[in-house]
């Protein structure tokens, strides 16, 4: 499907996170490990903020991630406290710019790895459930876009996990009158500057999706103290990956199924998550 990474910490060269690692996001579009595809060459998408509170800044492009000259030289130039980054396989919709994640309104950005089963069946009904005002912002055809605009319907700006949760129990209950029995997989993280919001969820109850967090990055400088790149992050970084970026166990840990992550500054909450049905 597609590879992501969210990234929440001090300041610093996004071409730390894509490039540097041994397993990074640009060597996942190529050799994914974990993944349902091992290429995600459907194009990318970064978007990061200077400031939390200012619209965040996004660069798409459909060119494969390990292609792209002008992304090197982004990723070398730009610095920041929170950003996040997608390499796309695509599944049901074209290969275009305005289907490449993350997907932006306002100061919020959102990006998914997943699908929904049948998707062109029940996209009509999906579609209309959108708060009109929203619906104009509407670029592309994915699924994914959809899902964030009925999560911003549903209230993202207000309460983000319940939010997903409603979006997600919409979108089972629309998919099942169309008699699909496990209409949703995903992994997904929304944004809006201040704070990461990532949950892991599929409608058969082991998602296929997966996704991993960093644990302490105080043990990663005890193991590599003259690392400079380590150091620069500081000690309450934060990573969300669908796969590690390096073969550390002791560094990543496995967002476990059906659970949500709220990251805001320092502060980490795991949250059980279990879809909203409308009344």
């Amino acid at each position: 499907m597609c590879r992501w990474l969210a990234y929440t910490g001090n300041p610093v060269s996004l071409e730390t996170m894509l490039f540097h690692a041994r397993h990074s996001l640009i060597d996942q579009s190529l050799h994914s490990r974990l993944g349902a595809t091992t290429t995600n060459g459907d194009g990318f998408g970064l978007g990061w903020y200077q400031h939390p509170h200012d619209m965040p800044f996004r660069y798409r492009s459909i060119q494969p991630a390990w292609r792209d000259h002008n992304l090197r030289e982004l990723a070398r130039a730009i610095s920041a406290p929170m950003f996040l980054a997608h390499v796309r396989a695509a599944t049901h919709t074209p290969v275009q710019e305005t289907n490449c994640h993350p997907f932006r309104h306002r100061r919020w950005m959102f990006m998914h790895n997943g699908m929904i089963e049948d998707f062109p069946l029940v996209r009509r009904d999906l579609l209309v459930a959108i708060d009109p005002q929203l619906f104009a912002s509407l670029e592309g055809s994915t699924d994914s876009e959809t899902m964030f605009l009925l999560a911003m319907t549903f209230g993202l700006e207000r309460d983000p996990v319940p939010a997903i949760a409603r979006m997600a129990g919409f979108v089972e209950a629309t998919a099942r009158r169309y008699g699909i029995a496990h209409p949703l997989s995903m992994t997904v993280c929304a944004s809006d500057g201040e704070q990461l919001v990532a949950v892991r969820y599929a409608s058969e109850g082991q998602s296929p999706r997966s996704l991993y967090h960093s644990t302490s990055f105080k043990h990663l400088h005890a193991l590599y103290p003259d690392d400079p790149r380590i150091a620069a992050v500081g000690d309450d970084a934060y990573l969300i990956v669908s796969e590690p970026l390096v073969d550390l166990p002791q560094a990543w840990a496995q967002v476990p199924e059906s659970t949500a992550i709220v990251v805001r500054d320092a502060q980490v909450d795991y949250l059980p998550f279990a879809p909203i049905q409308a009344l």
